[in-house]
């Protein structure tokens, strides 16, 4: 076999195992974006610890149906860079919704979440969700709130208790 058919392969290999090793994977048409502007998308969604890459769609779709994703294929026409995420479910989602608000050109064309597709929707449903800070701050808001209640309650009735001593 040639080495270039070699190199292909491993390829494929290579964008199969990221489509199944990511929490979350988003197809984007990036068409309409200056250089800037990419990089600067590049930027954050580094930064957020989401890798960003451009394949060629042919090995996109080969990569696609190793990975049982075969419902990407459709997608994967055009200029389509994947943002791929191991860690974080939401960051992709949000980063590149953020980014699409700013700048009209770029499109969601697709994701995967946890190993399933998810529609558009889904996509901007996730991304307006808080991310894992938030969340827990939400959840210890809801955890202290009966303490919070119960202690400015006790501190009522020992002000009234008081009030009718003095």
């Amino acid at each position: 076999m040639s080495k270039v058919m070699e190199k292909k392969k491993q390829l494929v290999q290579e964008i199969a195992d990221k489509f199944r090793d990511s929490q979350s994977t988003i197809l984007v048409d990036y068409r309409g974006l200056n250089v800037a502007e990419v990089t600067e998308l590049r930027k954050q969604l580094r930064d957020a610890g989401v890798e960003f890459k451009v394949y060629k769609n042919t090995m996109s779709r080969r990569a696609a149906d190793d990975a049982n994703l075969s419902e990407l294929n459709e997608s994967l026409v055009g200029p389509t860079a994947i943002a791929f995420s191991k860690d974080d479910v939401i960051a992709p989602a949000k980063v590149i919704a953020n980014f699409a608000k700013e700048h009209d050109a770029l499109e969601i064309k697709a994701g995967v979440l946890e190993g399933k597709m998810v529609s558009l929707e889904q996509i901007k449903e996730l991304a307006d969700l808080p991310n894992y800070e938030g969340m827990l701050s939400m959840l210890l808001s809801v955890l202290q709130a009966p303490i919070r209640n119960f202690a400015l309650a006790t501190k009522a009735v020992a002000e009234q208790k008081e009030e009718q001593g003095a």
